[in-house]
């Protein structure tokens, strides 16, 4: 264990490099002076071990790297831990007979893999046994259990997903609004990229297997955080629904419906689908009303967090770019904060209506918009019953100004 402890902890001889940049660093440096638990959740490789790297580069800058202990317990080398959080004290001893200095700051990684890991984290809060505490896990149920109501009031909590298409932009070293327009080519090129890939960052730096990336990261993510986490006993039902579920992104649905369509049984379709939205794989979007009532009874609507998902697991018999694109924006959308609904009266539909910002914006997504959708898109918007602040036709690569819908390019909206 001594081994792997020296190995998980490369910052006690020097900083990361090469470290991807995220937006979300600095809401959290502007709370690092504070004393609660910081727990970062998101779907598997979304990048919250990145952040902890990010973090730890700038605690070295005025501590002792060797009171800095990361352990990512994943790592098959700490599964003798798992069954008893108290045996994760052992740690702390560890490392002070490593390296002859106290650890003052605790960074644990993939937590939920640990019992009743909440106990351990309190008992050390508590005590003020270290100065501060992160830790991460890929399920939004972390916080959920039984034992998670021991750090009610201790912990912020940050939501980390895929990087977002102006995160991706600075990858590609598109640094500026300039940049944006003189090299518009290439970023169409970027744009179609996502929707066929996603945007995970391993993805985008892989010319060759970007699939295959994918594919990995998908049955990592059904095998541990879903199957495994939930302690589903039947495997082969639970993957298939979730392929169906998957394969039919942005169609609407009740519970019902997709048990007629599977022959899985309701209750347990609405399990598994709580699941997958656990792992953060998917997202069930309601229908937008004043009533709550009316939400939750009313047909709903899933989508993706990362179209590498989408395009690379669902059944298509061909490229469907509205659907891709579809599901692009709403991943964008919910990497912005937005609180994201549906509106659909059986005459007119509006696809997204969003809280972003204190303003409740009304979005038709558009592929293209052409002679033969134009008035359908328009229609959407124009009969909304609802009062929106803003209306939008967002587009692959379309500008136009109307009297009160706006119709913007995809590259042009979410760029910041």
């Amino acid at each position: 264990m001594q081994e792997a402890i020296l190995r998980h902890n490369l910052h006690w001889k020097s900083n990361y490099k090469d470290l991807a940049q995220r937006d979300i660093l600095s809401h959290i440096l502007d709370r690092l002076d504070l004393r609660q638990i910081l727990v970062l959740t998101g779907i598997r490789r979304s990048g919250k071990t990145t952040l902890f790297k990010l973090i730890i580069n700038e605690l070295i800058k005025s501590v002792d790297p060797k009171s800095i202990l990361y352990i990512n317990l994943d790592d098959p080398y700490f599964s003798e831990l798992y069954h008893d959080s108290k045996n994760l004290y052992k740690l702390l001893d560890l490392s002070y007979k490593t390296t002859g200095v106290k650890v003052e700051y605790l960074f644990l990684d993939e937590v939920q893999n640990v019992e009743a890991w909440e106990k351990f984290v309190k008992s050390v809060y508590d005590n003020e046994i270290v100065k501060k505490i992160f830790v991460t896990g890929s399920n939004a149920s972390l916080l959920d259990s039984k034992y998670a109501t021991l750090l009610s009031g201790r912990y912020l909590k940050f939501e980390v997903m895929p990087p977002s298409f102006s995160e991706v932009l600075r990858f590609y070293k598109i640094a500026n609004r300039f940049d944006l327009i003189d090299k518009k080519v290439e970023v169409l090129k970027i744009v179609d990229e996502l929707l066929e890939y996603g945007s995970f960052f391993e993805v985008l730096k892989e010319k060759k297997f970007k699939r295959d990336i994918i594919l990995s990261y998908y049955d990592t993510i059904v095998f541990k955080d879903c199957i495994a986490n939930s302690n589903i006993r039947d495997s082969k039902s639970f993957r298939e629904l979730l392929h169906f579920y998957i394969s039919n992104i942005s169609n609407l649905y009740s519970y019902n419906s997709i048990s007629k369509a599977t022959g899985i049984n309701d209750n347990t379709v609405k399990e598994y689908i709580r699941v997958f939205i656990d792992s953060y794989l998917c997202s069930e979007v309601l229908q937008y009303s004043y009533s709550l009532k009316t939400q939750i009874k009313q047909k709903k609507k899933a989508y993706c967090i990362d179209n590498g998902f989408l395009a690379q697991t669902s059944f298509r018999f061909s490229k469907d770019y509205g659907k891709l694109f579809e599901n692009l924006v709403f991943s964008e959308l919910k990497k912005a904060g937005a609180k994201i609904y549906f509106y659909n009266d059986t005459k007119n539909e509006c696809d997204f209506i969003c809280k972003l910002n204190d303003k409740t914006v009304a979005i038709q997504v558009c592929y293209e918009l052409n002679a033969q959708n134009r008035q359908r898109e328009f229609k959407g918007l124009e009969k909304l019953k609802y009062n929106v602040d803003e209306k939008i036709i967002l587009t692959y690569d379309q500008n136009e100004e109307h009297q009160d819908i706006k119709v913007v390019s995809f590259w042009d909206y979410f760029y910041s």
